[in-house]
């Protein structure tokens, strides 16, 4: 059974975006981005457009989302080893608002996470076992990984790491994962994710 590391490893993942005057272009988004004085969700899962993603748990955590908000949870993450490209569609065919999309296209995030497996029984290649986490400045505070982690798994194990399961942890425990300093808030803050100066983007991560 493969384990979360306790801190957020370093990664960066790259993005596609229409910047308002300068049109399409590739901006670099980082962990520290992500994480760094924040109190999020983050939710790994084997691709986009499958199934369970698109059935139960992305759609599950969006629906959750406010209520994980009055919790004092900053924002919710899904990562996928999905290109940009993909990623986008699959947030405009489902409708996502809320939940931000993080394309993992080289694996380099769900790699150091632990969480990479072979699905070639399937054709999908390198993809990210499913699981989710409670993340407070870096730190992995709770974790859900779902059983039976394998290569090649048949199946595709989903009880653990449901939005449901996370936000009744997240109640649980609401003092322990989301009160880092008396700065914040019980209620989570909005995230307005600025990218790095040399890209000249100052808008909201979509």
């Amino acid at each position: 059974m493969s384990k979360l590391p306790a801190e957020i490893p370093q990664a960066t993942f790259h993005k596609r975006i229409t910047h308002a005057t300068k049109g399409e272009m590739w901006v670099t988004i980082t962990t520290d981005d992500l994480f760094k004085d924040k109190t999020v969700i983050v939710f790994g899962l084997p691709g986009a457009f499958t199934p369970t993603c698109s059935g139960q748990q992305l759609p599950g955590f969006e629906l959750l989302y406010n209520e994980f908000r009055q919790l004092g949870i900053d924002d919710i993450y899904c990562v996928s080893v999905n290109d940009s490209f993909v990623m986008e569609e699959w947030k405009a065919k489902q409708g996502i608002v809320n939940v931000k999309l993080i394309p993992d296209g080289s694996g380099e995030f769900t790699i150091k996470m632990n969480m990479d497996v072979r699905k070639d029984n399937l054709g999908f290649g390198m993809r990210s076992w499913r699981y989710a986490a409670v993340v407070v400045d870096g730190t992995i505070v709770r974790s859900f990984v779902e059983e039976g982690f394998q290569d090649n798994a048949e199946g595709d194990p989903y009880e653990v790491s449901t939005p449901e399961n996370v936000l009744q942890e997240v109640q649980m425990n609401v003092n322990e994962v989301t009160v880092i300093s008396d700065e914040f808030d019980s209620v989570g803050t909005n995230i307005e994710l600025n990218f790095s100066d040399t890209t000249s983007v100052k808008e909201k991560f979509g």
